[in-house]
């Protein structure tokens, strides 16, 4: 991890920055005895970019009292009896 100070920083802010991005190598800045990072913001993965659909036309309590006892037969599709 690169460290420097924030004079360092002011006279070269843009080509650290660049580095950051280009190496995802974080830079600590060191201020008033005090320390701050610099790093590079993860990318959102797949899952996180998704976004929620209501997908479900109507009321979705009423699916939990469906009655499909006339569309059950009781056989399996995959039975060959």
């Amino acid at each position: 991890m690169v460290k420097i100070t924030t004079t360092d920083l002011r006279q070269n802010l843009y080509r650290i920055l660049d580095r950051i991005l280009e190496t995802g190598e974080p830079v600590e800045i060191s201020r008033h005895g005090r320390t701050l990072k610099i790093v590079p913001q993860e990318e959102p993965g797949r899952l996180e970019r998704l976004e929620p659909h209501d997908v479900i036309a109507g009321n979705p309590e009423e699916l939990v009292h469906v009655d499909w006892s006339e569309y059950w037969s009781g056989s399996d599709p995959g039975d060959t009896e």
